[in-house]
């Protein structure tokens, strides 16, 4: 068993999931702003820290994705960021594209940037202490999308990526997020999923990326935001599970859900259904932002320095999803 496949399973083992911490100064800003706290780098790290130092890091989190102006941040114990996570048992990771620019020949669709000069910085974060790096291509459903240039530029970026990050000796986490805005059916958005990732799949292999040393983090499938189709959980796993049984090798070890903007609960919810029927051989579990941290932030929100009220609601969060990741959570669990 490789070294990436062992970091892999240390991430993903035993219902673990990933904590996304990475969102950008500008994301992270109207996030606070939404609740009414000013964007410092001091409550943007307070915030995050006390996220970090929780008691359900050691087990419900088994990675962390850090932002650049994160990962090199120093707690108010005067440990590195990278060694607050790791002292938890989790693995600290990074993320490492440099965002969705407006794609040439197809202005309404969007190509992920930060190749340039990857090397070296993925160099930087290995010596900061991370083990693993994320890189996000988005892809939008409507009658004409995602065109082929947007399907094949963005796989062959995040092929690239994924070559570069495991030459550092890191886990690439290949997130190719298929949006939910759109009045597009479940169908289409299986379909279209199902397109983008074998694609994916195609450039890691012609790119000699391991596939035993990766995390996909898919989206799952789901009725657009604004169709007028209904979709019932159980439907949203059926398909989900399909769709990635048709699309993903079984090298990959393990899979890693976004949440994608549905709610804490829905996500939660879904994940659970998926896990419970999960036929599929892979590992199953979760890679969330919003889904794990908004309960958290809004409370926090209420008294900045109230970290243990603000960590009570964190822990709960993280450990409905690890239940849910093993198929064990129920609706009547939630507080």
């Amino acid at each position: 068993m490789s070294e990436l496949n062992n970091t892999v399973l240390k991430i993903l083992g035993n219902g673990k999931g990933i904590l996304a911490a990475d969102e950008s100064t500008a994301t992270m800003t109207k996030r606070l702003e939404s609740v009414d706290v000013p964007s410092t780098p001091e409550n943007r790290l307070l915030f995050r820290e006390t996220l970090f130092s929780s008691s359900s890091m050691k087990d419900c989190i088994g990675g962390v994705i850090l932002y650049d102006e994160t990962i090199k941040q120093t707690s108010s114990k005067k440990n590195t960021i990278p060694k607050l996570i790791s002292d938890t048992g989790s693995l600290p990771g990074i993320k490492v594209d440099t965002g969705a620019k407006i794609l040439a020949g197809s202005p309404d669709e969007k190509i992920t940037e930060g190749l340039d000069g990857l090397r070296e910085r993925l160099k930087e974060y290995y010596k900061l202490g991370a083990k693993f790096t994320k890189w996000r291509g988005v892809y939008n459903i409507t009658k004409n999308y995602p065109s082929k240039l947007s399907i094949h530029s963005n796989a062959h970026a995040l092929a690239r990526y994924s070559a570069l990050v495991q030459e550092c000796n890191m886990v690439p986490i290949v997130e190719p997020e298929v949006l939910m805005d759109g009045d597009h059916s479940a169908k289409e958005c299986s379909e279209k999923t199902s397109e983008v990732i074998k694609r994916c799949f195609e450039e890691l292999i012609i790119h000699k990326v391991d596939l035993k040393g990766i995390i996909l983090k898919p989206n799952m499938i789901l009725a657009g935001d604004k169709s007028k189709e209904k979709i019932t959980n159980e439907e949203v796993a059926k398909l989900t599970l399909e769709c990635l049984k048709s699309s993903v090798p079984s090298e990959v070890p393990g899979i890693a859900f976004l949440s994608g903007g549905q709610s804490e609960i829905e996500s939660t919810e879904n994940l659970n259904l998926i896990s419970k029927h999960n036929n599929t051989g892979f590992i199953m579990s979760y890679s969330y932002g919003r889904a794990l941290q908004q309960g958290a932030l809004k409370f926090w929100s209420k008294d900045i320095k109230d970290i243990e009220g603000t960590q009570q609601i964190f822990n709960h969060r993280a450990k409905m999803n690890t239940l849910a990741a093993q198929g064990k959570w129920s609706k009547d669990l939630e507080i």
